[in-house]
């Protein structure tokens, strides 16, 4: 009996047009898109910033004496600070609230909505954070920041999901992540370029340069069309929705489809409360996932090097420009494979993708571990042979997750819910994220300074545990149309012990 096996493809259904992609789904699934490159954008500008002398010295005057003045102070611990932290974490606690707001919002009046509220709050903290004089404005702009950024992460993976077709889900979902590395390396290209102001206020122009990207989102939203899945789900008539369907699908024939949407719309309208319901026992494999997968994305580590790569690059003993530059390289090598990831994951499956991964990331979270506690020490300075050997490990740790976790942790919850708690289920998937991101970036520094080297093995032993995890949990979903998914959990060997009783409605 093979662990994580699933109903194949032709088992559980196909359409007639599953291999067709329209240009109408395109140009919307683009514009939906720009959330992922302004949660990237986020993530690296916090990192660029933090490690900028003049931003330091301004609002972590501690921070900064340190850096320069106190040379007893560990490697490790230099840039420790609750303030500094919560700079970067606030963001994701305001996030965490939001994505539950976000829901009820997503459920009511739709997925298009969402998406704009969030580019509203992250024009609002762009401009705040570009403006800021004292720490506690800064922190202010992070958190409605947070709020964009909890809006855009619960809507936009659905969203983007539901308008894909389902042989092509895959790649058009990732997407999102691949939007989010682009957002990533744009932050770091423009904190690269920023730092070399010698007037010290180049920190403003990186902290409000958010509001480009959030004006695209905002305005290209107002022109989204609503996804046919929620049409049917607020109670547009069949009719009207059947015309969205075709022109999202470019042919006329969609009756499968849509009896499908209906199907699940009837039984949506039978559960008056999602987030009680997902607790029953016939949703309890996607409730897991919904926890675990969102959780194992965070614990994985790549949002120590997300937030604080250029403080990180600093402490082996790079320059300010360099450790910008290097954190460019790593930026580069996520986009380019999370682009292979979109060519691969409908053909090669989530499952190979997940485990490659893992295995990638794992060996190198351990080498750069052992590098660390054998050559830099607690007041040493790597030399550049080394250093580099450690950039290089940290792109290949990139590359790993680039490939396999960064945008299946996206793709995969956002695709196994059935439609009557897929808001909800979409919205703890989020929530889950960012309190596991917002406990990692409030802790990471603190945890640098007192694990030192050892902090590579802590992550690196989480990822052997959630490859692992997908080994013996996760079945394949690829080609599964969404509003078909149920099916995978029968098919598997434990989920269909959990699913298939006659008790599928307890709440356990």
């Amino acid at each position: 009996m093979a662990v994580g096996m699933s109903m194949k493809g032709d088992e559980v259904g196909h359409y007639n047009y599953t291999k067709k992609i329209t240009l109408f789904v395109v140009l919307s699934c683009m514009v939906a898109a720009m959330g992922g490159i302004l949660f990237g954008y986020d993530i690296g500008i916090s990192g660029g910033v933090t490690s900028m002398d003049s931003f330091v010295k301004k609002f972590f005057p501690k921070v900064y004496k340190r850096m320069k003045e106190d040379t007893e102070v560990s490697n490790y611990c230099k840039f420790e600070s609750e303030l500094l932290t919560l700079f970067t974490s606030s963001l994701y606690i305001a996030g965490l609230i939001a994505s539950f707001v976000a829901s009820i919002v997503t459920d009511s009046f739709g997925r298009k909505p969402t998406v704009i509220v969030a580019g509203i709050a992250f024009l609002a903290g762009s401009g705040l954070g570009g403006w800021s004089y004292n720490v506690y404005m800064l922190i202010l702009g992070r958190v409605l920041l947070g709020v964009g950024v909890g809006f855009a992460n619960q809507s936009v993976p659905l969203y983007l999901s539901e308008m894909a077709p389902p042989s092509l889900r895959g790649a058009i979902n990732m997407g999102f992540q691949f939007s989010v590395g682009i957002g990533v390396l744009m932050a770091t290209l423009i904190n690269y370029g920023t730092q070399k102001i010698e007037a010290g206020w180049g920190w403003r122009i990186s902290l409000a340069m958010a509001a480009a990207p959030a004006s695209v989102l905002t305005v290209g939203a107002i022109f989204l069309p609503e996804t046919p899945n929620s049409l049917i789900q607020r109670g547009s008539d069949h009719e009207k929705t059947k015309q969205m369907l075709q022109k999202v699908r470019g042919t006329n024939d969609v009756q499968a489809e849509l009896d499908d949407l209906i199907e699940a719309s009837n039984t949506s309208k039978t559960s008056k409360k999602p987030f009680k319901n997902i607790f029953q026992r016939k949703y309890r494999p996607q409730l897991v996932m919904a926890i675990t997968i969102p959780f194992f994305q965070q614990v994985t580590g790549i949002n120590v090097i997300s937030f604080y790569a250029p403080i990180l690059f600093r402490t082996i003993g790079l320059g300010e420009s360099a450790s910008l530059l290097s954190s460019v390289m790593t930026g580069s090598v996520g986009i380019v494979t999370t682009f292979l990831s979109m060519l691969s994951v409908d053909k090669l499956g989530r499952r190979t993708l997940f485990m490659s991964g893992g295995i990638i990331m794992f060996v190198s979270q351990i080498m750069v571990g052992a590098v660390l506690a054998a050559k830099l020490g607690d007041e040493g300075v790597l030399n550049k042979g080394w250093s580099y050997i450690v950039l290089i490990l940290i792109c290949i740790y990139v590359a790993g997750f680039g490939w396999s976790w960064g945008p299946l942790g996206w793709l995969v919850p956002s695709e196994i819910f059935p439609l009557e708690i897929r808001s909800a289920g979409q919205s703890i998937n989020v929530a889950v994220g960012f309190l596991f991101t917002f406990i990692i970036a409030q802790t990471f520094l603190a945890m640098l300074c007192h694990f030192k080297s050892g902090l590579f093995f802590f992550f690196g032993g989480w990822v052997l545990v959630m490859t692992g995890f997908v080994h013996f949990l996760l079945p394949e979903t690829k080609n599964v149309p969404i509003e078909q998914m149920e099916r995978v959990w029968r098919g598997h060997w434990f989920w269909k012990n959990v699913v298939g009783g006659d008790k599928c409605n307890e709440v356990i």
